[in-house]
């Protein structure tokens, strides 16, 4: 997959969330699953743009691994928040969507490189 374009979707990715992460609702726990996911979410598309500057293949497996855990930890915190019904379904199950298809691309990504460096 074209890089340039895992560039563009993370960062669309992040844009996303944060919107949604805007209407979670002033409350102890809307206010700590806003922070999580602007975190993480922003972690997704910030790390990716570093996997593109790594030195050597283990470096690019290194940060890949950090926009996995993150990519992975955003659809956490969609997904307790659908929960708790923070925010409407349908509002949020594209970016979870998202989160999912952007971890199954990302570890397979992984998977290839460490076949590629044994």
């Amino acid at each position: 997959m074209n890089p340039h374009y895992l560039i563009l979707r993370t960062k669309e990715f992040a844009i996303q969330a944060l919107k949604l992460a805007e209407t979670l609702p002033n409350s102890y726990l809307g206010n700590h699953i806003k922070g999580q996911l602007i975190r993480c979410s922003t972690s997704v598309a910030s790390n990716y743009r570093a996997t593109r500057l790594a030195q050597s293949k283990a470096a690019f497996i290194s940060k890949l691994s950090i926009v996995i855990e993150e990519v992975d930890e955003a659809a956490f915190w969609l997904e307790i928040a659908s929960e708790f019904n923070l925010f409407k379904e349908e509002d949020h199950i594209s970016t979870l969507t998202e989160a999912q298809e952007l971890t199954a691309i990302f570890i397979s990504t992984r998977k290839t490189m460490k076949l590629a460096t044994s």
